[in-house]
């Protein structure tokens, strides 16, 4: 069996870190606790569970922090958290049942990351992360913000997910501003953390800024495919906030240059089409968006809905409105399969329940 340590950064997290290491303490061989200026109660809590508690002062950047954490680590895995992540308790068992069947010679093991979620606690936004790296295998975090470890050697995919539950919202701001001190400071920022400031931009909902960055962005193709896409859909989403719909559909439609569709980005186009009251094309759209593989090993931004119920009840509409109640009832059936309690699911039966038999 494998040993882990686990390594963590925190700061004024006393609302949630308790919640956060009663999921984990057990699973772990050794808790690091790096601290970078509490002022609540957050090391106290920590020391119910470590002796291992650190001080960082904070300096505008998560890697160095991060990397701080690692090396104080001793197992034979190093594992983050953030204080507001927890382990559910199936993902519980299925993480005791990696750290039994590990080989030894992976170096880094990546898992889900569940970070969005619909009003029933399903998971509606996720993708992977790097979750566990192996101790003094010369990989450390890069990035003052969205900092990441890029994987060397061997890479294993896990089936235990990690939640994250914000409690509170943080600095909307932080991220924002981290990046353009470093760009006033001189410091051009990697394609990853371009796509990222783009990103910020985008947040704080500076249309105009924001575009310009995934355009540079994109022009300069050193970007990742799936950060290429995800630019792509940024772009069409700027160009509708700035009343540019066709500018909006084009960006969109460029997806397709980097890869196969994704069903997120079928559904995009189907939401511009039903928007336009051109039913037949969006249900176009939708249907491929059914057609679609998913695969969340790429490593991109994954919706969940967009491979299942949300294309399925938007044909329901789409159909019913393009006069075919039978498909559409058959569609909303089949969003029922995905979410059995959706209120949506439930009015579009009454409105076919209500229909004239002939019709229906």
């Amino acid at each position: 069996m494998v040993s882990v340590s686990l390594c963590m950064i925190v700061k004024n997290e006393e609302d949630v870190l308790e919640r956060c290491l009663n999921s984990v303490s057990n699973l772990v061989d050794e808790i690091i606790i790096v601290d970078t200026g509490s002022t609540d109660r957050t090391k106290e809590i920590a020391a119910r569970f470590t002796s291992l508690i650190f001080d960082f002062p904070w300096r505008d950047d998560f890697a160095a922090a991060r990397n701080a954490s690692f090396a104080h680590a001793s197992m034979d895995y190093c594992m983050w958290l953030d204080a507001d992540d927890v382990l559910l308790e199936a993902d519980q068992a299925a993480f005791l049942a990696l750290k039994q069947t590990l080989d030894p010679d992976v170096s880094v093991v990546m898992a889900p990351y569940h970070t969005g979620f619909d009003e029933s606690g399903r998971c509606t936004f996720s993708y992977y992360r790097e979750r566990l790296i192996k101790n003094h295998a010369g990989m450390g975090w890069a990035g003052a913000v969205h900092e990441a470890v890029t994987p060397v050697g061997k890479v294993f995919y896990a089936d235990f997910a990690v939640t994250h539950r914000k409690t509170r919202p943080g600095d909307p701001d932080r991220n924002l501003r981290i990046y353009q001190a470093q760009l006033s400071a001189g410091k051009p920022l990697e394609p990853r953390h371009r796509f990222y400031y783009g990103r910020e931009l985008y947040y704080h909902r500076r249309w105009e800024e924001a575009l310009s960055v995934f355009e540079s962005f994109l022009s300069e193709g050193r970007g990742w495919v799936e950060n290429n896409i995800d630019a792509c859909c940024h772009c069409a989403y700027c160009r509708e906030q700035l009343g540019q719909p066709d500018a909006a559909l084009a960006a969109l439609l460029r997806t397709f240059a980097y890869d196969r569709p994704r069903a997120e980005v079928c559904c995009e186009l189907g939401r511009w089409f039903f928007q336009r009251e051109r039913y037949g094309q969006a249900a176009y759209w939708y249907t491929l968006a059914l057609a679609c593989p998913r695969d969340d090993r790429r490593g991109g931004f994954v919706s969940p809905d967009c491979y299942g119920y949300l294309p399925c009840i938007q044909l329901c509409v789409c159909y019913s409105r393009l006069g075919d109640a039978k498909r559409a009832e058959a569609f909303n059936e089949l969003a029922a399969s995905f979410k059995p309690d959706s209120p949506a699911v439930e009015h579009n039966r009454a409105v076919f329940q209500a229909l004239p038999e002939q019709t229906a």
